[in-house]
C-alpha cells in the first residue's frame, strides 16, 4: 500500500489517496495492470478498504485464483457525494474525473482504457461509482455499488418546533445540493435518473442493499433495478438480509471483486501504452 496526496488546481488543496498494489506489480516490470477505484462512504477515508478488511480479502482471492491482479486506488472524497457542489465552490466530480484519473495513469502502469478501469463504492461511494459510471460509460468497464446511497427524491421535510427542517438529509447530504438541498440539482445528477438515459451498452454493473438498511436504500436499490431491467440492460442486483454496516460490506464484496476482475481479464492491453 503507497499512501499519497494530490496536489489539486481545481479543488485548490491536497486530496490524500491510497494505492494497493498486486506483488506481482514490482516483479513483472513490462507488466501494465487494470485499475479498480474504490470509494469510500460518509464520514470515512481513504483508508477505509484497510479498516473495513477489504484488502486482506483481496489478498486472499488472489490466492485462490479468484480474481486477477489489479490495481486498487482509494482517494479520499470528504462528504462530497462525489460531486460538484451546487454551489459550485467544491467541483469534486471535476477532479476526478479531469485530475486524478490522469493523475493515476501516469504514475502507475496502468492499461488506460475502458475495460481496464472499474469503479467500485460503499453507501455514498455506491452513490459516486454508479454516479461516474453512468455519467461517463465512455470511461468505465465496469461498476459496482454496496449498499450505495441510492434515493429517488431527496427525504421529505418536516415542520419541527416551529423550524423547517430536511429529516433525513441534515447530516447525510450536508450541504453538497444545496442548503436546502435543491430538488431539480438532486434529481439531476441522480444515479436513478441517469440509469434511465445513459448509453450504458458494454457496461458490466452490480448492486446490492441489505432488507434491514435503516437508512432505506434498499428502495433505491430495487428502483435501479426496475430501471435497467425495463430497458434490458444486464445487470447483477442483490437484496440480501443485513444492515448498512461493514459487516454487510465484507460479505459481499467478493462478487462485486470477481465481476471486475472477469472485466478486466476480458480487455486488451493498450499497443501503445
Amino acid at each position: 500500500m503507497e499512501c499519497r496526496a494530490a496536489s489539486s488546481q481545481i479543488l485548490k488543496r491536497a486530496v490524500r489517496y491510497c494505492v494497493f498494489l498486486p506483488a506481482s506489480y514490482d516483479t513483472e516490470k513490462a507488466r501494465r495492470f487494470p485499475v479498480l477505484y474504490f470509494l469510500h462512504g460518509l464520514g470515512d477515508n481513504e483508508q477505509s478498504l484497510i479498516n473495513l478488511g477489504g484488502w486482506s480479502l483481496v489478498e486472499y482471492l488472489r490466492e485462490k485464483g479468484r480474481i486477477g491482479d489489479f490495481i486498487i486506488v482509494a482517494p479520499e472524497g470528504g462528504r462530497t457525494f462525489y460531486v460538484n457542489s451546487s454551489d459550485g465552490r467544491v467541483r469534486y466530480e471535476d477532479f476526478f474525473i479531469r485530475e486524478f484519473i490522469p493523475l493515476v495513469d501516469r504514475s502507475y502502469r496502468t492499461r488506460a482504457v475502458r475495460g481496464s478501469r472499474g469503479i467500485t463504492g460503499v453507501s455514498m461511494g455506491g452513490y459516486g461509482a454508479l454516479r461516474y459510471a453512468f455519467a461517463y460509460p465512455q470511461m468505465f468497464g465496469s461498476v459496482s455499488s454496496h449498499m450505495g446511497a441510492l434515493m429517488e427524491k431527496i427525504p421529505r421535510v418536516e415542520i419541527l418546533g416551529g423550524v423547517r427542517t430536511n429529516i433525513g438529509a441534515l447530516g447525510l447530504l450536508g450541504t453538497v445540493f444545496g442548503a436546502p438541498p435543491n430538488p431539480a440539482y438532486f434529481d439531476r445528477l441522480n444515479p436513478l435518473t441517469l440509469a434511465g438515459t445513459a448509453g450504458l451498452s458494454g457496461l458490466r454493473i452490480y448492486f446490492d442493499c441489505g432488507t434491514e438498511d435503516h437508512y432505506g436504500f434498499y428502495n433505491g436499490a430495487r428502483r435501479l433495478h426496475e430501471i435497467l431491467e425495463a430497458r434490458r440492460i444486464e445487470h447483477e442486483y442483490h437484496l440480501n438480509p443485513g444492515g448498512h454496516d461493514g459487516a454487510f460490506v465484507t460479505s459481499h464484496f467478493p462478487l462485486s471483486l470477481e465481476l471486475h476482475s472477469r472485466t478486466f481479464a476480458h480487455s486488451r492491453q493498450p499497443t501503445n501504452p
